[in-house]
């Protein structure tokens, strides 16, 4: 019996010493609540539903199939290429608000990024410890955040650089996370260099987290730096007093980030400063809203014994003592009380995302028409007018349908503006539709799919008018919408390029998920020309 007890004493010792944070607890529900579509990563598709037109407040893939939201910087990124249309108020008020109510606090608390950064930096290996290096290193991010998050995406058509080209979290939520399912396999013939580079830069930065505290935090995110503009004004977070502040550095020494003092840009309000301060001179901002009400004792002037007896003496401290007392009872109790409705709250939070993203929210599958099945009529609204978008008399045609050109083979191509593969392959279609083989029996839709990549139709157009220079091509552009989804009605599964050929009768005869080549697209072409039309 005495070991059986001894067991559960050393045991219970173990899981007390080991017991998660406040802090740690708080980024573990912020991670799941963020990424609550569960059934995303198992079935590898992504949420597509109007759910994802909220941003969350830290750095989470849209699309990484667990992701219940948009990312702030993503959106940030794709407001600013559409800003020559409607300028970015909603995605800037988004970040506005987080960043006055949070700042970095977020970034400390809520940031799933930052969470995997915490956890990657147990890992028992030497560290390097900041420095001047390190402190002028941190001001990297800021150069990413006005090159590749601001000028690129305004000036580059669209492009959202830092998503495109940087971004870990896409590389792992939006890329391994797909990639790993089965049913995705197609995916991996469209992968091309870019996604070798964004993969070894997402290994070069795990492995560098083991060994600088929060590498990318630091040195790399832009959503870190946009947050840190609002740390000195944020509702919540750290606060100096410096009254109370002896300037002795234990603050400094203690944060592992790069600060130069408490709350400033580089401060991601984690706390961890706030019990080593030896004149508690660091508070949490905000706190005097939640104690409102409960008055603190004065403090007893200095008693000087020659001027009053003994007894009063100890009587006056006496009092003061137990008015100091029933103001720490008062404030434990509403502490108790305050985190108890809060973690009450959050678990039900938790649990009904979970439940509906998982259980109850319907995914609207479309359905899928493959090879031999006869391709149900469609009409989408025209983006380009190109020399393909002229009828038999010459007349301007103001929309694509698909029946209009029955007795003809129909090219379908399935594209996005910063899809590089796509837009390298479109001069090929070109090519094809122009030659005279083809022309006159052939027609060859580019349909911009808004299901799975959103950009307005003014703004496909502006890209097709600065990168394509489509102007003289006989291709007729389109652009898919979320209540059509013919991209998703051909089964497309969030792989691009995809192409589509329909015969003369509207039967689907060859699909193909990935970047073509012009041989064996004629070659599928001529299959195509090779059936016998049937007539109406």
């Amino acid at each position: 019996m005495v070991k059986v007890k001894n067991f559960f004493i050393k045991t219970g010792r173990w899981f007390k010493n080991h017991a998660p944070s406040k802090r740690r607890l708080i980024q573990l529900y912020a991670a799941l609540l963020t990424n609550a579509n569960i059934k995303g990563i198992v079935n590898g598709r992504i949420n597509t539903g109007n759910n994802k037109n909220m941003c969350v407040p830290g750095l989470n893939c849209y699309s990484c199939p667990g992701a219940v939201g948009s990312c702030p910087l993503g959106a940030l990124q794709d407001s600013l290429a559409q800003s020559n249309e409607r300028a970015p108020f909603y995605i800037l008020g988004i970040l506005a608000l987080f960043g006055l109510l949070f700042a970095r606090t977020i970034c400390g608390f809520f940031c799933p990024v930052g969470l995997g950064q915490d956890l990657l930096y147990k890992i028992k290996t030497p560290k390097v410890k900041k420095s001047r290096f390190t402190r002028l290193l941190s001001y990297f991010k800021y150069v990413l955040l006005a090159v590749f998050v601001i000028a690129i995406p305004l000036i580059y058509n669209g492009i959202p650089a830092f998503c495109k080209y940087v971004c870990p979290a896409g590389t792992l939520g939006g890329g391994v996370l797909l990639l790993w399912h089965p049913g995705n396999a197609g995916f991996y013939d469209s992968l091309t260099y870019l996604f070798t580079w964004k993969f070894a830069l997402l290994v070069a930065i795990i492995v560098l987290c083991i060994f600088f505290y929060r590498f990318f935090c630091r040195f790399v995110c832009p959503l870190g730096a946009i947050y840190g503009f609002f740390n000195r004004i944020a509702l919540i977070g750290v606060k100096l007093d410096r009254d109370k502040c002896v300037d002795c550095g234990l603050c400094i020494s203690t944060c592992k980030m790069d600060i130069k003092h408490v709350g400033d840009h580089e401060c991601i309000n984690c706390g961890d400063c706030i019990p080593a301060c030896p004149t508690k001179a660091i508070t949490w901002k905000g706190s005097k809203i939640f104690l409102h009400g409960i008055t603190p004792p004065e403090p007893q002037e200095e008693l000087k014994p020659l001027a009053v007896t003994e007894n009063n003496v100890v009587a006056e401290t006496k009092n003061y003592e137990e008015e100091l007392a029933v103001y720490k009872k008062k404030i434990d109790k509403r502490s108790f009380w305050l985190q108890f409705s809060a973690w009450a709250v959050a678990l039900c939070v938790l649990v009904s995302s979970l439940v509906y993203f998982n259980f109850i929210e319907k995914t609207e599958y479309v359905a899928t028409y493959g090879v031999g099945d006869t391709c149900p009529d469609f009409t989408l609204e025209q983006v380009y007018r190109t020399a393909g978008s002229l009828d038999e008399n010459g007349n301007l045609l103001e929309d694509f349908t698909l029946s209009d050109y029955r007795g003809k083979v129909v090219v379908l191509n399935f594209w996005y503006t910063t899809c590089d593969p796509c837009k390298e392959e479109l001069p090929d279609f070109a090519e094809i539709q122009a030659d005279e083989k083809y022309s006159d029996k052939i027609v060859t839709a580019v349909i911009h799919s808004a299901s799975s990549h959103e950009a307005s139709a003014k703004a496909v157009q502006n890209v097709i008018d600065k990168a394509l220079q489509a102007s003289d091509w006989d291709l007729i552009f389109t652009h898919d919408t979320d209540e059509i989804n013919v991209y998703g009605m051909l089964g497309g599964k969030q792989a691009f390029p995809m192409t589509v050929i329909l015969d003369a009768n509207g039967v689907i005869t060859f699909t193909w998920e990935n970047k073509i080549n012009p041989v064996y697209l004629r070659e599928k072409i001529d299959e195509a020309l090779a059936i016998e039309y049937k007539g109406n």
